[in-house]
Protein backbone atom coordinates (compact mmCIF):
# COMPACT_ATOMS: atom_id res chain seq x y z
CA UNK A 1 0.00 0.00 0.00
CA UNK A 2 2.50 2.75 -1.22
CA UNK A 3 -0.31 5.63 -1.26
CA UNK A 4 -1.29 4.00 2.36
CA UNK A 5 2.22 4.87 3.65
CA UNK A 6 2.35 8.43 2.05
CA UNK A 7 -0.59 9.41 3.10
CA UNK A 8 0.34 8.48 6.48
CA UNK A 9 3.87 10.50 6.30
CA UNK A 10 1.28 13.94 4.79
CA UNK A 11 -1.26 12.96 7.75
CA UNK A 12 1.94 13.03 10.41
CA UNK A 13 3.38 16.28 8.83
CA UNK A 14 -0.58 18.05 9.09
CA UNK A 15 -0.84 17.26 12.51
CA UNK A 16 2.55 18.40 13.10
CA UNK A 17 2.35 21.60 11.56
CA UNK A 18 -0.88 21.74 13.46
CA UNK A 19 0.35 21.18 16.81
CA UNK A 20 3.25 23.47 16.38
CA UNK A 21 0.73 26.44 15.47
CA UNK A 22 -1.76 25.42 18.43
CA UNK A 23 1.47 24.98 20.81
CA UNK A 24 2.33 29.11 20.49
CA UNK A 25 -0.91 29.94 21.65
CA UNK A 26 -0.52 27.65 24.71
CA UNK A 27 3.28 29.10 25.06
CA UNK A 28 1.74 32.61 25.05
CA UNK A 29 -0.48 31.86 28.21
CA UNK A 30 1.70 29.87 29.81
CA UNK A 31 4.83 27.99 30.12
CA UNK A 32 3.11 26.03 32.86
CA UNK A 33 0.74 24.67 29.60
CA UNK A 34 3.71 22.88 28.15
CA UNK A 35 3.10 19.11 29.24
CA UNK A 36 -0.26 19.49 27.56
CA UNK A 37 1.87 19.90 24.39
CA UNK A 38 4.26 17.75 24.84
CA UNK A 39 1.40 15.00 25.86
CA UNK A 40 -0.43 16.16 22.68
CA UNK A 41 2.61 15.16 20.51
CA UNK A 42 3.40 11.88 22.16
CA UNK A 43 -0.18 10.71 21.76
CA UNK A 44 -0.32 11.72 17.87
CA UNK A 45 2.64 10.83 16.69
CA UNK A 46 2.27 7.52 16.41
CA UNK A 47 -0.79 4.64 15.63
CA UNK A 48 -2.22 2.16 12.53
CA UNK A 49 -4.09 5.39 11.07
CA UNK A 50 -6.97 3.18 10.09
CA UNK A 51 -8.91 6.07 10.22
CA UNK A 52 -6.92 8.09 8.15
CA UNK A 53 -6.63 5.62 5.88
CA UNK A 54 -10.19 4.87 5.02
CA UNK A 55 -11.10 8.76 4.80
CA UNK A 56 -8.68 9.02 1.91
CA UNK A 57 -9.59 5.58 0.38
CA UNK A 58 -13.34 7.06 0.35
CA UNK A 59 -12.10 10.05 -1.21
CA UNK A 60 -9.85 8.33 -3.65
CA UNK A 61 -12.72 6.09 -4.61
CA UNK A 62 -14.83 8.82 -5.74
CA UNK A 63 -12.56 11.65 -6.95
CA UNK A 64 -9.92 9.19 -8.37
CA UNK A 65 -7.05 12.09 -8.33
CA UNK A 66 -4.20 10.46 -7.20
CA UNK A 67 -1.70 11.19 -4.08
CA UNK A 68 0.52 13.45 -5.47
CA UNK A 69 2.09 15.53 -3.06
CA UNK A 70 4.74 17.25 -5.22
CA UNK A 71 2.28 17.65 -7.96
CA UNK A 72 0.32 20.13 -9.89
CA UNK A 73 -2.67 18.29 -8.02
CA UNK A 74 -1.31 18.74 -4.47
CA UNK A 75 -3.76 21.45 -3.26
CA UNK A 76 -6.96 19.04 -4.30
CA UNK A 77 -5.89 16.74 -1.55
CA UNK A 78 -5.23 19.25 1.10
CA UNK A 79 -9.12 19.03 2.24
CA UNK A 80 -9.00 15.32 2.68
CA UNK A 81 -5.47 15.12 4.44
CA UNK A 82 -6.83 17.99 6.92
CA UNK A 83 -10.14 15.78 7.40
CA UNK A 84 -8.16 12.75 7.91
CA UNK A 85 -5.47 14.18 10.76
CA UNK A 86 -8.71 15.76 12.05
CA UNK A 87 -9.56 11.99 12.45
CA UNK A 88 -6.62 11.24 14.22
CA UNK A 89 -6.85 14.02 16.60
CA UNK A 90 -10.60 12.91 17.38
CA UNK A 91 -9.18 9.24 18.03
CA UNK A 92 -6.38 10.57 20.04
CA UNK A 93 -8.97 12.44 22.50
CA UNK A 94 -11.44 9.76 22.83
CA UNK A 95 -8.59 6.97 23.58
CA UNK A 96 -7.56 9.19 26.27
CA UNK A 97 -11.01 9.64 27.57
CA UNK A 98 -11.66 5.92 27.24
CA UNK A 99 -8.13 5.27 29.32
CA UNK A 100 -10.27 7.72 32.26
CA UNK A 101 -13.10 5.76 31.75
CA UNK A 102 -11.69 2.31 31.87
CA UNK A 103 -9.03 3.29 34.54
CA UNK A 104 -6.31 1.91 32.20
CA UNK A 105 -2.74 2.46 33.10
CA UNK A 106 -0.97 1.96 29.43
CA UNK A 107 -1.64 2.70 26.01
CA UNK A 108 0.32 1.96 23.46
CA UNK A 109 3.32 0.33 25.73
CA UNK A 110 3.51 3.57 27.77
CA UNK A 111 1.69 5.19 30.31
CA UNK A 112 -1.74 6.25 29.54
CA UNK A 113 -2.63 10.38 29.78
CA UNK A 114 -3.58 10.56 33.14
CA UNK A 115 -0.67 8.25 34.81
CA UNK A 116 1.13 10.90 32.84
CA UNK A 117 0.20 13.52 34.32
CA UNK A 118 -0.03 11.75 37.84
CA UNK A 119 3.40 11.01 37.26
CA UNK A 120 4.39 14.68 36.60
CA UNK A 121 2.53 16.02 39.75
CA UNK A 122 4.79 13.24 41.89
CA UNK A 123 7.91 14.58 40.36
CA UNK A 124 6.94 18.13 41.31
CA UNK A 125 5.63 17.99 44.59
CA UNK A 126 2.57 19.47 44.30
CA UNK A 127 0.22 19.40 46.95
CA UNK A 128 -2.79 17.27 46.67
CA UNK A 129 -4.10 13.68 45.43
CA UNK A 130 -1.63 13.06 42.27
CA UNK A 131 -4.36 10.53 40.97
CA UNK A 132 -7.17 13.35 40.83
CA UNK A 133 -4.53 15.49 39.14
CA UNK A 134 -4.01 13.36 36.84
CA UNK A 135 -7.42 12.32 36.09
CA UNK A 136 -8.68 15.93 35.62
CA UNK A 137 -5.92 16.92 33.81
CA UNK A 138 -6.00 14.00 31.33
CA UNK A 139 -10.12 14.61 30.42
CA UNK A 140 -8.81 18.58 30.14
CA UNK A 141 -6.45 17.07 27.54
CA UNK A 142 -9.18 14.91 25.68
CA UNK A 143 -11.48 18.09 25.59
CA UNK A 144 -8.84 20.32 24.06
CA UNK A 145 -7.82 17.56 21.51
CA UNK A 146 -11.60 17.42 20.83
CA UNK A 147 -11.85 21.22 20.05
CA UNK A 148 -8.61 21.29 17.65
CA UNK A 149 -9.83 18.14 15.99
CA UNK A 150 -12.83 20.66 15.02
CA UNK A 151 -10.63 23.51 14.18
CA UNK A 152 -8.53 20.73 11.51
CA UNK A 153 -11.34 19.66 10.10
CA UNK A 154 -12.92 23.10 9.11
CA UNK A 155 -9.45 24.36 7.61
CA UNK A 156 -9.50 21.48 5.67
CA UNK A 157 -13.19 22.17 4.46
CA UNK A 158 -12.48 25.91 3.96
CA UNK A 159 -10.17 24.39 0.56
CA UNK A 160 -13.43 22.85 -0.72
CA UNK A 161 -14.59 24.69 -4.34
CA UNK A 162 -18.89 23.20 -3.48
CA UNK A 163 -19.91 24.44 -0.39
CA UNK A 164 -22.00 20.91 -0.31
CA UNK A 165 -19.74 18.52 -0.12
CA UNK A 166 -18.37 20.94 2.74
CA UNK A 167 -21.71 20.42 4.33
CA UNK A 168 -21.86 16.88 3.99
CA UNK A 169 -18.39 16.16 5.41
CA UNK A 170 -19.19 18.39 8.51
CA UNK A 171 -22.53 16.69 8.77
CA UNK A 172 -21.35 13.45 8.84
CA UNK A 173 -18.18 14.28 11.63
CA UNK A 174 -20.50 15.71 13.43
CA UNK A 175 -23.31 12.63 13.62
CA UNK A 176 -20.05 10.54 14.14
CA UNK A 177 -19.18 12.36 17.17
CA UNK A 178 -22.64 11.54 18.18
CA UNK A 179 -22.86 8.25 17.66
CA UNK A 180 -19.40 7.22 19.49
CA UNK A 181 -20.16 9.28 22.49
CA UNK A 182 -23.48 7.62 22.73
CA UNK A 183 -21.85 4.09 21.90
CA UNK A 184 -18.93 5.03 24.22
CA UNK A 185 -22.49 4.94 27.21
CA UNK A 186 -23.76 2.07 26.27
CA UNK A 187 -20.68 0.53 26.75
CA UNK A 188 -20.20 1.53 30.03
CA UNK A 189 -24.00 0.82 30.89
CA UNK A 190 -23.49 -2.35 30.04
CA UNK A 191 -20.73 -3.37 32.32
CA UNK A 192 -22.80 -2.14 35.34
CA UNK A 193 -26.29 -3.09 33.78
CA UNK A 194 -26.05 -6.46 32.59
CA UNK A 195 -27.65 -7.86 35.72
CA UNK A 196 -31.06 -7.01 34.98
CA UNK A 197 -31.30 -7.46 31.59
CA UNK A 198 -32.92 -10.43 30.06
CA UNK A 199 -30.22 -12.98 29.10
CA UNK A 200 -31.56 -13.51 25.81
CA UNK A 201 -30.66 -9.58 25.13
CA UNK A 202 -27.04 -9.31 25.54
CA UNK A 203 -25.72 -10.51 22.20
CA UNK A 204 -28.08 -8.18 20.60
CA UNK A 205 -26.85 -5.35 23.55
CA UNK A 206 -23.62 -6.33 22.24
CA UNK A 207 -23.78 -5.54 18.93
CA UNK A 208 -24.96 -2.10 19.64
CA UNK A 209 -22.43 -1.02 21.46
CA UNK A 210 -20.18 -2.76 18.66
CA UNK A 211 -21.81 -0.71 16.12
CA UNK A 212 -21.89 3.18 17.23
CA UNK A 213 -19.13 2.74 19.73
CA UNK A 214 -16.80 1.16 17.19
CA UNK A 215 -17.81 0.35 13.59
CA UNK A 216 -19.26 3.53 12.50
CA UNK A 217 -16.58 5.79 13.75
CA UNK A 218 -13.46 3.35 12.40
CA UNK A 219 -14.47 2.66 9.73
CA UNK A 220 -18.25 3.56 7.83
CA UNK A 221 -17.75 7.46 8.98
CA UNK A 222 -14.15 8.03 7.93
CA UNK A 223 -14.86 6.67 4.30
CA UNK A 224 -18.44 8.68 4.19
CA UNK A 225 -16.21 12.04 5.03
CA UNK A 226 -13.81 11.15 2.65
CA UNK A 227 -16.23 10.38 -0.20
CA UNK A 228 -18.13 13.54 0.93
CA UNK A 229 -14.83 15.53 0.42
CA UNK A 230 -14.64 13.92 -3.41
CA UNK A 231 -18.33 14.84 -4.51
CA UNK A 232 -19.44 11.44 -4.22
CA UNK A 233 -23.25 10.59 -5.49
CA UNK A 234 -25.50 8.93 -2.99
CA UNK A 235 -25.37 5.81 -4.68
CA UNK A 236 -21.65 5.57 -4.34
CA UNK A 237 -22.09 6.72 0.19
CA UNK A 238 -24.42 4.17 0.40
CA UNK A 239 -21.77 1.42 -0.87
CA UNK A 240 -19.14 2.57 1.18
CA UNK A 241 -21.10 2.38 4.03
CA UNK A 242 -22.62 -1.14 2.87
CA UNK A 243 -18.66 -2.25 2.94
CA UNK A 244 -17.92 -0.12 5.72
CA UNK A 245 -20.64 -0.93 8.51
CA UNK A 246 -19.39 -4.95 7.93
CA UNK A 247 -16.04 -4.48 8.29
CA UNK A 248 -16.11 -2.42 11.50
CA UNK A 249 -17.92 -4.74 13.10
CA UNK A 250 -15.58 -7.24 12.31
CA UNK A 251 -12.71 -4.47 13.52
CA UNK A 252 -14.51 -4.33 16.61
CA UNK A 253 -15.11 -7.99 16.96
CA UNK A 254 -11.08 -8.58 16.60
CA UNK A 255 -10.33 -5.82 18.95
CA UNK A 256 -12.58 -7.78 21.83
CA UNK A 257 -10.44 -10.90 20.81
CA UNK A 258 -7.06 -9.01 21.46
CA UNK A 259 -8.36 -7.39 24.56
CA UNK A 260 -8.28 -11.34 25.99
CA UNK A 261 -6.21 -12.83 24.14
CA UNK A 262 -3.30 -10.27 22.63
CA UNK A 263 0.37 -10.13 22.96
CA UNK A 264 1.41 -7.13 25.36
CA UNK A 265 4.01 -6.92 23.29
CA UNK A 266 1.79 -6.38 20.09
CA UNK A 267 -1.33 -4.43 21.44
CA UNK A 268 0.71 -2.37 24.18
CA UNK A 269 -1.81 -3.57 26.70
CA UNK A 270 -1.73 -6.11 29.68
CA UNK A 271 -2.40 -9.41 28.64
CA UNK A 272 -6.62 -9.80 29.72
CA UNK A 273 -6.87 -5.65 30.17
CA UNK A 274 -10.88 -6.37 28.81
CA UNK A 275 -11.61 -9.37 31.75
CA UNK A 276 -10.17 -7.02 34.41
CA UNK A 277 -12.08 -3.92 32.95
CA UNK A 278 -15.00 -6.29 32.77
CA UNK A 279 -16.12 -5.45 29.46
CA UNK A 280 -19.16 -7.26 28.32
CA UNK A 281 -18.77 -8.01 24.86
CA UNK A 282 -19.87 -10.13 21.79
CA UNK A 283 -16.90 -12.32 23.18
CA UNK A 284 -18.93 -12.97 26.54
CA UNK A 285 -22.15 -12.82 25.18
CA UNK A 286 -21.84 -15.89 23.30
CA UNK A 287 -19.22 -17.59 25.65
CA UNK A 288 -22.48 -16.89 28.54
CA UNK A 289 -24.90 -18.37 26.25
CA UNK A 290 -22.78 -21.50 26.19
CA UNK A 291 -21.70 -21.95 29.12
CA UNK A 292 -23.13 -24.37 32.39
CA UNK A 293 -24.98 -22.10 34.97
CA UNK A 294 -21.76 -22.71 37.54
CA UNK A 295 -19.37 -21.51 35.53
CA UNK A 296 -21.37 -18.68 33.78
CA UNK A 297 -21.79 -17.57 37.47
CA UNK A 298 -18.12 -17.99 38.17
CA UNK A 299 -17.77 -16.19 34.61
CA UNK A 300 -19.75 -13.22 35.51
CA UNK A 301 -17.82 -13.15 40.04
CA UNK A 302 -14.32 -12.52 38.08
CA UNK A 303 -15.18 -10.17 35.36
CA UNK A 304 -14.77 -6.90 36.07
CA UNK A 305 -12.33 -7.74 39.13
CA UNK A 306 -9.26 -5.27 38.33
CA UNK A 307 -7.01 -7.58 40.69
CA UNK A 308 -7.13 -10.91 38.52
CA UNK A 309 -4.19 -12.72 38.84
CA UNK A 310 -2.44 -14.32 35.73
CA UNK A 311 -3.64 -17.67 36.78
CA UNK A 312 -7.26 -16.30 37.05
CA UNK A 313 -6.62 -14.45 33.90
CA UNK A 314 -5.43 -18.06 31.75
CA UNK A 315 -7.80 -19.90 33.60
CA UNK A 316 -10.76 -17.25 32.14
CA UNK A 317 -9.19 -17.97 28.53
CA UNK A 318 -9.40 -21.19 28.50
CA UNK A 319 -12.74 -21.09 29.41
CA UNK A 320 -13.99 -18.67 26.68
CA UNK A 321 -11.63 -21.19 23.91
CA UNK A 322 -13.22 -24.14 25.55
CA UNK A 323 -16.60 -23.31 25.05
CA UNK A 324 -16.53 -22.08 21.39
CA UNK A 325 -17.17 -19.29 21.94
CA UNK A 326 -13.82 -17.89 20.27
CA UNK A 327 -14.54 -19.99 17.41
CA UNK A 328 -17.56 -18.05 17.06
CA UNK A 329 -16.69 -14.76 17.32
CA UNK A 330 -13.90 -15.77 14.36
CA UNK A 331 -16.52 -16.99 12.50
CA UNK A 332 -18.34 -13.84 12.34
CA UNK A 333 -15.21 -12.00 11.83
CA UNK A 334 -14.87 -13.78 8.60
CA UNK A 335 -18.98 -13.31 7.93
CA UNK A 336 -18.73 -9.66 8.35
CA UNK A 337 -15.40 -9.54 5.76
CA UNK A 338 -17.41 -11.62 3.51
CA UNK A 339 -20.30 -9.15 3.61
CA UNK A 340 -17.99 -6.43 3.08
CA UNK A 341 -16.07 -7.71 0.25
CA UNK A 342 -18.83 -8.63 -1.65
CA UNK A 343 -20.39 -4.92 -1.10
CA UNK A 344 -17.01 -3.86 -2.20
CA UNK A 345 -17.07 -6.09 -5.51
CA UNK A 346 -20.05 -4.27 -6.82
CA UNK A 347 -19.41 -0.86 -5.18
CA UNK A 348 -19.37 2.30 -8.01
CA UNK A 349 -16.25 3.04 -7.45
CA UNK A 350 -12.46 3.24 -9.02
CA UNK A 351 -10.59 0.10 -9.49
CA UNK A 352 -7.30 1.48 -7.64
CA UNK A 353 -9.46 2.13 -4.51
CA UNK A 354 -11.69 -0.91 -4.92
CA UNK A 355 -8.31 -2.82 -4.30
CA UNK A 356 -6.68 -1.04 -1.63
CA UNK A 357 -9.94 -1.18 0.15
CA UNK A 358 -10.06 -4.93 0.07
CA UNK A 359 -6.52 -5.19 1.30
CA UNK A 360 -7.37 -2.71 4.14
CA UNK A 361 -9.96 -4.70 4.72
CA UNK A 362 -8.11 -7.95 5.44
CA UNK A 363 -5.55 -6.31 7.09
CA UNK A 364 -8.35 -4.54 9.52
CA UNK A 365 -9.95 -7.80 10.08
CA UNK A 366 -7.05 -10.29 10.43
CA UNK A 367 -4.90 -8.06 12.85
CA UNK A 368 -2.54 -9.08 16.10
CA UNK A 369 -2.74 -5.66 17.73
Amino acid sequence: MAHGSRLVDLVQDRIEDFLADRTSILDSVSPDLAPLAAFSERFLSGGKRFRALFCYWGWEAVAGHGLDPMGEGARDHAPVVAAASALELFHAAALLHDDIIDNSDTRRAGPSAHRLFEGLHGESGWAGDGEQFGRAAAILLGDLLLGWSDELLDEGLELLPRRADARAARAEFARMRTEVTAGQYLDILEERAWVVQPDSEQRLRAERVIVFKAAKYSVESPLAIGAAIGGAAPEQVAALRAFGLPLGIAYQLRDDLLGVFGDPELTGKPAGDDLREGKRTMLIAVARERLAPGTRRLLDELLGDPELDAAQVGMLQRTLTECGAVDEIEALIAQHLQAATTALATAPIGDRARAELSELARSVAERVS
